[in-house]
């Protein structure tokens, strides 16, 4: 038997292997008792659940035992990304949501993110919990369950609709005039995931000319795992400069991270993204706070930061932690190298359909792509290079490297050690601004290698250094 274990952002599994409707039933009793615990049963949560192999049929099952239980659901009609169930947990004011959703990993996947009443995902402490009450459930399971009938029946499940007030509330979020006013055509891919009807819908709405790929229900994700990442858009790279799109625009499974193509092709990387948008927001919006970042995640946004006088938050790896900085009000602008986005007055929640409207926008009110904006950015902060490499280590490697990092090298490539930062895994930041991250994924036997530089060839040299020192 093997325990229930939530990652960054939830638990996933293998269908059929520990990914089973016994487990399921098992994590959402967990739930309903975290929930029931909390005093907040009576303020129901939402249901949702992504384009993968049974997750409707998941989500009933969970929408059963929550109703059994006495929990008002809130079950979603179709497919729903992640930010629209923390939309619905705000909106309704609900004790929290579950998405049936394993995001971007490969096909044969699925999982369950649960977030809190305050919208977000939900928090370490929370996380352990329900943990502790699901493991304990698998030793000595007391899971109640029901009918859909009967609980239909009872009033305890109610099938809601969220696509036009998420899309009305973006409208507060997103400067649709200027995009209107400019009417660019733009190539959409949601790469068989949940934004199909939401991103193209809204800017079809405006009279915008939309071409989308991948625009079906498809569980295996036309056989590859559905992440907007530049190894899996081709077509939209190709797409985009062949028919003269002002830009190509992608979202991953449950359309909480976003991929961005520029008008000639080019990937603009989540890191130079959040970047620009950091610099466009301060200086059209007048928003006062300011910016969270992951610990992985580009310190080209430092730059910017330092530009405007505005505080950089580092947070350890998981946009829990950035959700909750934009939940207080504390940031103009939260993300992670990893596609997540949100932004402030948003719900925090990385959302990929926001970011993706952003940058849209962001295009149409500057009138130029976006890799000419880099470039004004970079005329004022330096080049910023960044790169990560995932490295496949045996145990016996890993106990090594644990025992190395008990004694890090003062150095890299000639360059000393300035600050070392271990808010999660291992950063080294160089005397020239340079730095090198190691951090062990917490679901496989992988570290990753993460290396800044502000050249081609010294982002080379470190992580060739880096690779080596993980792996020698």
């Amino acid at each position: 038997m093997t325990n229930i274990k939530f990652g960054t952002s939830g638990w996933r599994a293998i269908i059929s292997d520990e990914f089973t409707t016994a487990n399921v039933r098992v994590v959402s009793q967990a739930i309903a008792g975290y929930v029931k615990d909390k005093g907040l049963a009576d303020k129901g949560l939402v249901v949702g659940y992504d384009t993968r192999f049974m997750s409707e049929y998941f989500a009933a099952v969970v929408a059963r035992v929550l109703a059994a239980n006495g929990i008002k659901v809130y079950l979603s009609d179709r497919d729903m990304p992640t930010a629209v169930v923390s939309f619905e947990i705000l909106r309704r004011g609900l004790a929290g949501g579950i998405n049936i959703t394993a995001s971007h990993n490969p096909p044969e996947y699925s999982g369950i993110k649960f977030s809190p009443s305050w919208g977000g995902p939900a928090l370490p402490e929370e996380t352990r919990d329900i943990e502790d009450r699901a493991n304990a459930l698998m030793l000595e399971p007391k899971v109640l369950d029901a009918t859909m009938e009967d609980v239909r029946r009872r009033g305890l499940v109610e099938e809601i609709s969220s696509v036009k007030t998420y899309l009305e509330d973006l409208k507060g979020k997103i400067d649709f005039r200027i995009i209107e006013a400019k009417s660019p055509r733009v190539a959409i891919d949601p790469l068989y995931g949940t934004a199909r009807g939401y991103l193209d819908e809204i800017l079809r709405g405006i009279g915008l000319e939309v071409t989308v790929l991948h625009d079906r229900r498809d569980p295996y994700f036309g056989g590859a795992r559905p992440e907007p990442a530049e190894e899996q858009l081709a077509d939209l790279m190709r797409v985009v400069p062949e028919g003269g799109y002002a830009i190509g625009l992608a979202t991953d499974g449950d359309a909480d991270r976003f991929g961005i193509v520029d008008a000639g092709g080019e990937f603009i990387t989540p890191n130079e993204m959040i970047a620009l948008a950091l610099d466009y927001l301060i200086r059209t919006r007048g928003w006062q706070g300011g910016v969270a970042r992951s610990v992985a995640t580009s310190h080209l946004i430092d730059k910017v930061a330092a530009l405007h006088g505005r505080e950089v938050y580092e947070t350890p790896v998981g946009f829990k932690f950035i959700g909750e900085l934009i939940s207080k009000d504390k940031i103009v602008i939260g993300g992670e190298e990893s596609s997540g986005l949100t932004i402030k007055g948003h719900v925090p929640e990385k959302d990929g359909i926001l970011a993706c409207l952003l940058a849209l926008e962001m295009v149409c009110a500057e009138g130029m792509p976006l890799k000419k904006q880099l470039a004004r950015i970079f005329e004022k902060t330096g080049k910023v290079l960044t790169r990560r490499v995932n490295i496949k280590l045996t145990d016996e490697l890993m106990k090594g490297l644990n025992g190395k990092l008990a004694n890090p090298p003062s150095s890299f490539a000639g360059l000393k050690v300035a600050k070392t930062v271990t808010l999660d895994g291992h950063k080294f930041v160089l005397e020239d601004g340079s730095w090198l991250l190691m951090r062990a994924s917490g679901t496989e036997p992988v570290v990753r290698l993460y290396v800044e530089a502000g050249s081609a060839d010294l982002l080379m040299t470190l992580s060739k250094e880096g690779e080596k020192f993980i792996t020698g």
